[in-house]
């Protein structure tokens, strides 16, 4: 598997070149190795390089040009940055140009073999996103996963990775985070992308009406049946139906969606008679099936046909990490629509906009930034154009200085709001974050426990 992956080594230091090479082919990769910047240059331009390992200090070129010749020629590659000499700014600066990460020398052999497997399945998993996202500009023309978020990469890898089974999905998640938009993906890009989507609010339905609505009903089936009708499973054949907020749905329809999963056979309203159905059920809801179980208001049954295989949104205040694509979109989209063209926005509503909790996720962002483009005016969004709840928000790790507070209390505020200053700096690396502040990436993870920061951005 590792001689898929080739790696170089670029080090002027003979014996640095010899201990990294015969460690990596140990470990079965392919190696080579250049001793100097600019002849590793030359060889990424005649050899397919996946992963490169630079010295920072050499005679010929620094780590971070070599690496901005790498990324402007190819930036596929992975780039790791190895130094003695290095400084916090030149591992800030090296992540910024595109680096994966870096490493001090000595290199410690198994931390660079840990690392160099988080690389390859971020390689994998971004294939396989790559793939999805093709898929579906392709078929479907979206445009909403505008992503760089470890959470959505995976989300999107698992939704690539279930669309060509026949499994049912249950997708939840917050309101606003895009569970109806997953659900038109999966279907989009399976091979069923050619057959009906079918989609179903169930609480918009009144449940008088939602047997009808799912399974039909024939003529005289009930008052004002005056004439068959065919339901949405019928209407899915074939093809892929999506049962929005299934948690509301009533218990006595449960058992007939039940049998419908089991049976592929459904029974129209008035009739006796099942018909077979060929349709791949998504399932959506943003509320907690296994506590409604519990409440005795879901079928425990029901629930596991469902959950198959599940697919869990992270809401956007859990992804910060896209915020920012998120806005730039979004201000590109609506500046087109309502004809202001090189719409742009000023560094402090983008602080604000990044400390904001967005309760109502990425549909939330949407319709804050489609009201800041109308109300802009000269062409630039500014804290004034933002509505009153994101300018007033203020984000947990902001440190409250109080009179009343003991000097531990402030001193903790204090250190909280560093540590999320160095995550903010180092885009959610840990490791990265740790050196910055002169800790461990372990005592890192234990003051970010006990602060409540779950991940870069909370």
């Amino acid at each position: 598997m590792n001689k898929e992956y080739s790696i170089l080594i670029i080090d002027d230091e003979a014996a640095q070149r010899e201990i990294l090479k015969g460690f990596l082919d140990k470990k079965g990769f392919r190696t080579f190795t250049a001793s100097s910047g600019s002849e590793g240059l030359a060889f990424i331009d005649k050899e397919q390089i996946d992963i490169v390992l630079s010295d920072h200090k050499m005679p010929d070129k620094t780590g971070i040009e070599v690496l901005e010749d790498v990324k402007k020629n190819n930036p596929e590659i992975s780039f790791v940055l190895m130094t003695a000499y290095g400084t916090i700014e030149n591992a800030v600066k090296a992540m910024r140009l595109g680096a994966y990460d870096y490493l001090s020398k000595p290199v410690d052999l198994d931390e660079l073999e840990l690392l160099i497997e988080k690389i390859i399945e971020n390689k994998n998993l971004k294939s396989e996103v790559s793939l999805l996202k093709q898929q579906l500009q392709e078929k479907f023309k979206i445009d909403s996963f505008i992503s760089t978020s470890p959470k959505m990469q995976e989300v999107l890898s698992v939704a690539a990775r279930a669309a060509e089974s026949k499994a049912t999905v249950l997708i939840t998640g917050e309101s606003g985070t895009g569970k109806e938009v997953l659900a038109k993906s999966i279907h989009y890009i399976s091979s069923r992308k050619d057959k009906p989507f079918v989609a179903v609010n169930v609480p918009a339905l009144p449940e008088t009406l939602l047997e009808s609505e799912l399974f039909g009903h024939e003529k005289g089936a009930f008052t004002g049946a005056d004439k068959t009708r065919i339901g949405r499973f019928e209407l899915a054949n074939k093809g892929t139906i999506f049962l929005d907020e299934i948690g509301d749905i009533p218990m006595n329809l449960q058992v007939k969606l039940l049998r419908v999963l089991q049976e592929h056979k459904i029974e129209r309203l008035g009739s006796n008679e099942s018909i077979d159905i060929d349709v791949r059920v998504i399932a959506a809801t943003h509320q907690n099936l296994e506590q409604k179980i519990k409440d005795g208001t879901f079928r425990e049954d029901l629930f596991y046909r469902l959950n198959v295989i599940s697919i869990h949104l992270p809401p956007l205040r859990e992804r910060k990490e896209d915020v920012m694509p998120l806005i730039e979109y979004f201000i590109k989209k609506y500046s087109e629509e309502n004809d202001k063209p090189e719409i742009e926005i000023s560094k402090e509503a983008v602080d604000y906009l990044l400390k904001y909790n967005y309760p109502g996720n990425v549909r939330e962002l949407e319709n804050i930034i489609e009201r800041a483009v109308v109300l802009s005016r000269h062409n630039i969004i500014t804290v004034n154009d933002l509505p009153s709840n994101v300018k007033g928000f203020k984000t947990e790790t902001d440190p409250i200085l109080d009179e009343n507070k003991t000097l531990n209390e402030q001193v903790e505020a204090l250190e909280k709001k560093l540590i999320y200053d160095a995550l903010m700096r180092a885009n959610g690396n840990q490791s990265l974050a740790g050196r910055m502040l002169g800790i461990t990436e372990r005592n890192l993870r234990y003051k970010m426990q006990k602060y409540g920061i779950k991940k870069f951005g909370d």
